[in-house]
C-alpha cells in the first residue's frame, strides 16, 4: 500500500504481507492516530505544529486492537541492527524501520525528522529497496550507507535503529467492534490532555501563538513558508490527518451503521479545509511580510480548536471503552 503518510503506509505493507489488508485511513483510525500538540522548543526557529499521536503509537495501537503480533527490535549497535533486519527479509518478511528522513537519498526537502518510517522489502550490495508515501515515490532505493545514518541518527524523535514486523491474527478481527473503541479511545484523549500544549488545548495555544510567529522567526521568508510546507505536505498540523479521519468515520458509518459517527463524520468534513486555508496563512505571511495573514490563521485556529472539541464530544460513546486487543 502506497499512502499519504509514512507509519501508515508502513503498516500497510506489513499487513498486507501478514494477509490482512485495510485502507489507509482504516489503519489511521484504529490506531487512535489523531491528535495535535504545539511543541515549542530551544533553538527552532518557530514551533512545531503536530496533527496526530506520537511517531509509533499508531503501530502499537493497530497491533493492539487487532490482536497482531508485533515483533520491535532495538539495539545501541549498528552490526546488530542490520542483522536484525537482514534476518527477517532473508525469511520474507517485510520490515518496519524508524528513521531520521534528512539522510535518506531520495529526500529533497532535507528537514531532520527522527519519527518517519519506511517499509524494508529487500536489499542488493550496495542499496535498500524501500517503501515510503507517493509523495515521495513510493518504491524507492538509497544506498546502505545512507540507511544506516538515518537509522543511527539521534535527537527528538528518534529510536534506537528500531525494526519492526508483524505477523497477522490468528482469527478475523471484529472491525465494528474495534472501529467504535478506537474512536472511543481518540476521542477522549483528545478531549482531556495531561498539558495545555495537546488535543484541543494545544489548537487553542496555538491560535494565541501563530500571529507573533512573524517576530519569532529568524528568516521569516525561509521559516513560515517551511513551516506550512511541513503541515500541509508533510502533514505534521495539517488538512492530512483530519482528512484521513473524516474518511476513517466514513468507513465507520458503513460498518457500524451509527448516527454519532455520521456526525462525526460531517463535522470532520468541515474542519479539514480550515487547516489547509491555516497553512496557506502561514506562508503568505513568511512571503509576503505582513502579519495579516498571521492574525487570520489564529482566529481560524480557535474557531478549530472549538469545532474539534466539539466533534471529539459527539464521538465520545456513553459506554465502557474496551481495551486495545479485547476487541
Amino acid at each position: 500500500m502506497i499512502g499519504q503518510h509514512c507509519e501508515t503506509t508502513t503498516v500497510g505493507v506489513l499487513l498486507r504481507h501478514a494477509g490482512l489488508e485495510l485502507s489507509e485511513p482504516m489503519l489511521f483510525g484504529l490506531g487512535e492516530g489523531l491528535g495535535f500538540v504545539y511543541w515549542d522548543a530551544k533553538g527552532m526557529a518557530v514551533p512545531f505544529l503536530g496533527g496526530r499521536s506520537k511517531p509509533f503509537e499508531i503501530t502499537r495501537t493497530v497491533a493492539d486492537r487487532l490482536g497482531l503480533r508485533l515483533d520491535v527490535r532495538e539495539t545501541a549497535s549498528p552490526r546488530k541492527a542490520w542483522q536484525d533486519v537482514v534476518t527477517a527479509l532473508d525469511a520474507g518478511r517485510p520490515v518496519g524501520l524508524q528513521l531520521d528522513s534528512y539522510h535518506l537519498d531520495y529526500f529533497t526537502t532535507k528537514v531532520h525528522f527522527g519519527g518517519h518510517t519506511v517499509a524494508m522489502r529487500g536489499y542488493d550490495d550496495t542499496h535498500a529497496h524501500l517503501v515510503d508515501t507517493d509523495q515521495q515515490g513510493g518504491a524507492v532505493t538509497t544506498t546502505l550507507a545512507s540507511l544506516a545514518r538515518a537509522r543511527a541518527e539521534r535527537g527528538p524523535m528518534t529510536a534506537r535503529h528500531r525494526s519492526y514486523t508483524i505477523a497477522g491474527p490468528a482469527g478475523k478481527p471484529d472491525l465494528g467492534a474495534a472501529v467504535r473503541a478506537a474512536i472511543t479511545n481518540n476521542a477522549r484523549t483528545f478531549l482531556h490532555p495531561p498539558i495545555a500544549n495537546l488535543g484541543h488545548r494545544g489548537i487553542a495555544k496555538a491560535a494565541r501563538q501563530v500571529p507573533r510567529w512573524l517576530d519569532r522567526a529568524t528568516d521569516p521568508d525561509r521559516d513560515l513558508p517551511l513551516a506550512a510546507t511541513l503541515m500541509e505536505r508533510g502533514g505534521t498540523g495539517g488538512a492530512l490527518f483530519r482528512a484521513m479521519y473524516r474518511d476513517f468515520l466514513a468507513e465507520c458509518a458503513t460498518i457500524t451503521d451509527d448516527d454519532q459517527i455520521r456526525e462525526g463524520h460531517r463535522l470532520f468534513a468541515e474542519i479539514a479545509p480550515m487547516w489547509t486555508e491555516v497553512a496557506g496563512l502561514v506562508a503568505a505571511a513568511g512571503e509576503t511580510g505582513d502579519p495579516r495573514p498571521l492574525e487570520r490563521a489564529g482566529a481560524i485556529l480557535a474557531d478549530l480548536a472549538a469545532r474539534e472539541r466539539h466533534a471529539m464530544e459527539v464521538l465520545s460513546f456513553p459506554y465502557k471503552t474496551a481495551p486495545a486487543g479485547s476487541s
